[in-house]
């Protein structure tokens, strides 16, 4: 997988020789950590690339630092991954959000909004088109070294008017390896789910239908599982990138619940009750999702993929494609 950081063309772009006129072009210069410049080539020689960038005006690049050149249409605007670059299809990565930084991401489920409350530091919510679940997002992001990032983060939720009883709570971490344009990224959590389980008290009293009889309350419970997730995104070319997104659930730890049976008790034609206790043990459960993204601008994104899930020791396709719409806001 570290391909997807470190196979995104390395060779610099076509430049011309010392003395050529590239004033009346316009280029965009990316550096190895990913950092570019955009404007027009004053000079260029083996050592160094001076160019009147529109971001800080007259800068020296150094030749060794150098990752692509990029000569830019007439009128056509750099897309340097921006905002959306902090997501992949179902999770999300080292990379920092500004204050003031808003967006929708549009889902075939539902709507996702993220905003940028501080540097660094997010939050959002996330839903279904039904209000099922409500799920709300924390993010916290700093840069660890040149090139690599980590941040913390935190979803909780409930299962809303539907099932009120349901909570989720999910704190996990994660570290992003490579730039905005080409990354690789590791995160794991743990997930916890709340709900609430019903326990069963035998009565031995006799009813006019039963030999005996129950009650029944409702106590809270929780499982929880580890959970992990590798990614990664590189540029194709100016408009495409390649995306593959992962989640990783790992089995959980076996749990007991009662079950209320029922008998014919044919003596006295009457119902008999009693109680059982069931071990279960949750399956671990794989989710693959690769695809493609298009960005035509900083402003908006769309991008597409398939889903295969394996379960039960076998691969099984999910017939629904991921289909993503994100937008500035």
């Amino acid at each position: 997988m570290l391909a997807c950081v470190f196979l995104a063309g390395f060779t610099l772009g076509a430049s011309a020789q010392v003395g050529t006129d590239t004033t009346s072009v316009i280029h965009k210069v990316i550096k190895q950590n990913g950092v570019a410049f955009t404007g027009k080539i004053v000079s260029q020689d083996a050592r160094e690339i001076l160019i009147e960038s529109q971001e800080v005006g007259l800068v020296y690049v150094p030749r060794h630092e150098v990752k692509e050149i990029v000569e830019l249409k007439q009128g056509e605007k750099p897309v340097s991954g921006g905002l959306f670059a902090t997501r992949y299809f179902l999770t999300t990565n080292g990379f920092s959000i500004k204050k003031g930084d808003n967006y929708v991401q549009w889902n075939l489920f539902g709507p996702d909004f993220q905003f940028g409350i501080a540097d660094n530091m997010g939050v959002g919510i996330m839903t279904s088109w039904v209000g099922m679940p409500v799920i709300g997002t924390f993010k916290y992001t700093f840069k660890l070294g040149e090139g690599l990032c980590g941040g913390v983060g935190l979803l909780g939720g409930t299962g809303s008017w539907a099932y009120p009883e349901y909570g989720l709570l999910l704190p996990f971490g994660y570290m992003t390896l490579g730039n905005r344009v080409n990354n690789l990224n590791f995160s794991a959590g743990y997930g916890a789910l709340f709900m609430e389980r019903t326990e069963y008290t035998i009565i031995n009293t006799p009813t006019e239908y039963s030999v005996n009889s129950f009650e029944e309350k409702q106590v809270g419970d929780s499982e929880g599982r580890p959970l992990m997730s590798l990614a990664c995104m590189f540029r194709l070319n100016n408009k495409f990138s390649f995306v593959f997104d992962s989640f990783i659930m790992l089995a959980g730890a076996e749990r007991t619940r009662q079950e209320l049976q029922t008998t014919y008790d044919e003596p006295e034609y009457k119902t008999r009750y009693s109680v059982v206790n069931v071990t279960e043990r949750g399956k671990p459960l794989v989710v693959l999702s690769p695809g493609l993204r298009f960005q035509a601008t900083e402003h908006s994104s769309f991008q597409f993929g398939f889903t295969g899930l394996h379960v039960d020791g076998e691969f099984v396709p999910f017939p629904i494609p991921m289909v993503q719409w994100f937008r500035k806001i």
